[in-house]
């Protein structure tokens, strides 16, 4: 499974996904870095079948109305520290995977993982 983290997530968070052997990329990592604008990064989680991780609640409207980008979880876990959303991610990233496998939306909350589609 792939991956692109949006610019309001730590690239940590990308690194993570790297370490645990997931192809892995940050907004930082594209020509544009955080400047990319949203129609490019569907455009290439469409071209490249990367699932989306963002805070941005403009992809799951996107998501709903132009089928786009690839997959997206969407992270609604308010105010909490880069560590605590890296743990969420390490403690959850079996279960992660194994829904991300068979839906296209995730939503990610301080206490729980939401299939939505």
């Amino acid at each position: 499974m792939k991956f692109l983290v949006d610019a309001h997530l730590p690239k940590k968070l990308a690194l993570l996904l790297q370490y645990r052997g997931y192809d892995a990329k940050h907004t930082l990592d594209l020509p544009e870095g955080n400047y990319t604008k949203d129609s490019k990064i569907n455009q290439i989680t469409i071209e490249e079948e990367r699932v989306l991780i963002s805070k941005d609640l403009d992809f799951v409207e996107s998501l709903l109305i132009s089928n786009r980008p690839y997959k997206l979880i969407c992270i609604t876990t308010g105010n909490i520290s880069n560590k605590e959303l890296l743990d969420i991610f390490a403690n959850n990233l079996d279960s992660i995977i194994k829904e991300m496998q068979q839906c296209r939306y995730m939503e990610i909350t301080a206490q729980s993982l939401i299939v939505k589609l």
